[in-house]
């Protein structure tokens, strides 16, 4: 590693350790406070078969989270939204809207919204990180809603701008649309082909695949993704499903069908085994549910674990830290993916805003379109032609209809 690269690095670290979050003024404007928190927890009807979404014994779920919504003094509202995925990561719906009434709530009343840096600081604080930041997926929540209020008290878009140059990278924002990819988790390799066929008929060209733990089975299910597609972009995701000696079998073989990219092939801390996966380099390896913070990221460049990220703002405490770690890895010239975590509505209007403040090369995996019915907008997203448009507006761009919320509405215990 050369001397300005290993300083550069030493420096992000510093400025994340240090909580710099650049998406907001480092001296906050005087202007209305925070007054009121509250939270909406509701689950999302599905549609047809997404593994994650499933319950504890396999059988059909919705899809949960939190709205979260801040009202500033003057009366303005900024939402926000937590979308927690038990059979992916740790975080639930209880806890999530548990977390954010009792601990992170008291501490936002009475703040100046714009003062990202005191406010990230304080939730972190109230509830600590183990070894990446603590209940990251509620925090986004959290995060969403003050870009929404922030935009609102400005009157601006909450991402894009000439502050974000450095997120874009060489070829500049996006078009005001984002490609997406349609996702395939097939029980078979029966279902494969009507899958695709689904796909195409809703206008999507783009497909990412879940595989492991069965490489067989999942080089023949890119096999035949590859002949019904052969100029779409074909994505393998693992789910770190895989142990070392699959993987590294997998990978060269994966790439001799055309996949260009592996994505999280081995659990998160596994770190050896992708050091040795990417000194391989059968094909690009991203990581995801191992990247949180920019704390971690810099430190896995640092030691050659990756070949860039998967980036989901919902994973990783929301847009603040999403950006930050998009300008680490265009730094370093790494790759930068859109990917969601079955975003509905709130989150993925911040998502789609980010990914087109990227200008993305690669079709996003924003699948919320996909698996899930019903929304609390007053506009609903649609998908046309395999893409959707990205929201305009002060804020995230978005407008909740808070009659829409009661029908999937859900008490907890």
């Amino acid at each position: 590693m050369t001397h300005s690269r290993r300083d550069f690095l030493n420096g992000a670290l510093a400025a994340s350790v240090g909580a710099t979050a650049r998406g907001a003024s480092s001296v906050p404007e005087a202007g209305p406070r925070i007054a009121r928190v509250d939270t909406f927890p509701i689950v999302y009807p599905t549609i047809g078969r997404f593994k994650f979404l499933e319950g504890p014994r396999g059988e059909p779920g919705g899809r949960p989270a939190v709205l979260v919504r801040l009202t500033a003094e003057d009366g303005t509202t900024g939402w926000g939204q937590s979308v927690p995925i038990p059979r992916w990561s740790y975080e639930t719906i209880e806890g999530v809207d548990s977390t954010i009434r009792k601990y992170l709530a008291p501490l936002l009343v009475g703040r100046d919204p714009l003062d990202f840096d005191g406010i990230h600081a304080a939730m972190g604080k109230a509830i600590a990180p183990s070894f990446s930041t603590g209940q990251p997926i509620c925090k986004a929540g959290i995060d969403l809603a003050l870009h929404d209020l922030a935009g609102k008290l400005r009157g601006t878009p909450a991402v894009g701008g000439d502050g974000w140059r450095k997120v874009a990278g060489k070829h500049g924002p996006g078009n005001g649309r984002v490609l997406l990819s349609w996702t395939l988790n097939p029980r078979s390799l029966d279902e494969v082909e009507g899958l695709v066929a689904k796909g195409k008929e809703r206008g999507y060209q783009h497909f990412n695949v879940k595989v492991a733990p069965d490489p067989k089975v999942d080089l023949e299910l890119c096999r035949i993704v590859r002949r019904l597609a052969p100029d779409g972009f074909l994505w393998a995701d693992a789910n770190g499903g895989y142990d070392e000696a699959t993987a590294l079998d997998v990978a060269p073989k994966l790439a001799d069908l055309g996949v260009p990219v592996l994505e999280q092939p081995l659990p998160a801390n596994r770190l050896g085994g992708y050091r040795r996966l990417r000194q391989q380099k059968a094909l690009p390896i991203l990581m995801d549910e191992g990247i949180v913070s920019s704390v971690e990221l810099i430190e896995f460049i640092k030691l050659g674990l990756l070949d860039g990220v998967a980036m989901k703002p919902a994973r990783c405490g929301g847009l603040t830290e999403a950006r930050r770690q998009i300008e680490i890895l265009r730094d370093e010239g790494l790759m930068v993916l859109g990917s969601g975590l079955t975003d509905p509505d709130v989150s993925l209007a911040a998502s789609l805003r980010l990914f087109d403040a990227c200008g993305l090369e690669a079709p996003a995996a924003l699948n919320g379109p996909q698996f899930l019915s019903g929304s609390v907008l007053k506009a609903p997203f649609e998908v046309s032609g395999g893409m959707l448009r990205v929201p305009e507006g002060p804020g995230l761009g978005v407008e909740v209809d808070e009659s829409r919320i009661e029908p999937f509405a859900v008490k907890l215990g």
